[in-house]
C-alpha cells in the first residue's frame, strides 16, 4: 500500500491496516507521537480504530520535551 508519510512516499505492509500498526512498525519506541492523516488530527485513543488505506496522507511527529 502506498501512502504519504511525512512528505515522503512510502510503501506500507499490506497487514498495516490502523495508525496503531503503521506507528508500530516505524521504529520510534516509546516515543509519544502527534498524527495526522488527510489533514485532520488523529487522537492517541483514535490510533487503533483510525484505519490506514491507499493514498492516505499521514504527518508523524515526535513530541519532544526539553527546556
Amino acid at each position: 500500500m502506498k501512502i504519504t508519510l511525512n512528505g515522503k512516499s512510502h510503501e506500507a505492509d499490506e497487514s498495516v491496516d490502523t495508525v496503531s500498526q503503521l506507528i508500530a512498525g516505524l521504529d520510534i519506541g516509546e516515543q509519544p507521537v502527534l498524527v495526522e492523516r488527510n489533514g485532520e488530527a488523529v487522537l492517541a485513543r483514535e490510533f487503533d480504530a483510525e484505519p490506514v488505506k491507499d493514498g492516505d496522507i499521514i504527518e508523524v511527529i515526535r513530541m519532544v520535551a526539553g527546556g
